[in-house]
């Protein structure tokens, strides 16, 4: 199974989920329609909304007899994408991005203060929704979800400019920012199908393990991808000072001189060094590790499927893992 197989076998469901969204979005305000379906229509491989519903198809969801008249799955899926674009549009803001998936940013187009409250508004789309699914437990993993990706920017927003982060606290930020929303996915579609409290907890645990991996893909692919390829420009998280693990892995192994160009970058911002930086994280085999810590955090999700009983369902996950770490794009 490739990574085409995996969108293939759920083709129907994401189609329900895409007119979900599109019907969701709408709006008296002309300017939140115009935000908003700009932003979700902007590409993206919209990995989250499948994790809900691959797991859920895992359980057999869909062949209960309730899955025909409520179709949380569904809905879960497009609630996670709502909470997805807004982080994004918020993201924007923050780090005064002007590309996205190869188009302009929101915020580029029609500024910082419109992006944020469209934002806002996205969220609380998402919660009257996944109110609509009637689960406290549902409830319960989301709004803990929003406010662990809150903390995380807050993370990230302290390791910025500063040279001295851990490898540790940079994965802890991953934690907290990117992989929560992955383990959040994972775990719903068990929770919908009502599984065990063990399984729902292997789910979340393979989403954790998956989005971290995916993550560490994106920094690699920031200093080794072309701009076209990665849909935004190349060194972004440099020039916003972000000390991502292949600059703290160069930083540790590299130079004097190496490790010095590298933090001052991440100290003064820019791409001014770009090149000579570009080098000291080939030379030094920054990328190679990076990649190798993501293909252990993939094994590790995989791992986490052992005991879910064994469908295209469950081989499409293993699929996905693969394709966190293989990618170019």
């Amino acid at each position: 199974m490739n990574i085409e197989d995996v969108f293939t076998l759920i083709k129907g469901d994401m189609e329900r989920v895409n007119h979900l969204i599109q019907n969701s979005l709408y709006s008296e305000v002309v300017l939140i329609n115009q935000i908003s379906q700009y932003i979700i229509n902007s590409g993206g491989k919209r990995l989250r909304p499948v994790l809900v519903l691959l797991s859920a198809n895992a359980f057999a969801y869909n062949d209960s007899a309730s899955s025909s008249k409520d179709e949380h799955d569904v809905t879960l899926a497009a609630v996670i994408e709502f909470i997805h674009t807004a982080t994004l549009l918020h993201d924007d803001v923050v780090d005064e991005s002007e590309l996205r998936r190869g188009k302009d940013t929101a915020n580029e187009l029609w500024g910082n203060a419109a992006s944020v409250l469209v934002g806002d508004f996205l969220y609380s789309r998402a919660f009257e929704m996944m109110v609509g699914v009637g689960s406290m437990k549902v409830m319960e993993i989301l709004s803990h979800s929003t406010n662990t990706i809150a903390e995380g920017e807050v993370l990230q927003l302290l390791n910025c400019n500063d040279a001295s982060t851990t490898e540790a606290r940079y994965i802890e930020v991953i934690h907290y920012k990117t992989a929560k929303l992955f383990e959040s996915a994972s775990q719903l579609g068990a929770v919908v199908a009502h599984q065990d409290d063990a399984t729902e907890q292997a789910m979340a645990k393979f989403g954790m393990h998956l989005g971290t991996a995916f993550q560490l893909i994106d920094d690699v692919l920031d200093y080794s991808a072309s701009s076209e390829d990665m849909g935004k420009n190349v060194g972004d998280d440099l020039a916003e000072g972000k000390p991502t693990l292949p600059l703290i892995y160069a930083m540790a192994h590299g130079t004097e001189e190496q490790a010095k160009l590298i933090r001052e970058a991440i100290e003064q911002g820019g791409l001014e060094q770009i090149e000579a930086i570009t080098q000291a994280i080939e030379t030094t085999g920054a990328l190679d590790y990076t990649r190798n810590i993501a293909r252990k955090e993939a094994e590790q999700a995989i791992a986490q499927l052992e005991n879910i009983p064994d469908s295209k369902y469950k081989q499409a996950m293993i699929t996905l893992a693969h394709f966190s770490v293989e990618r170019s794009y």
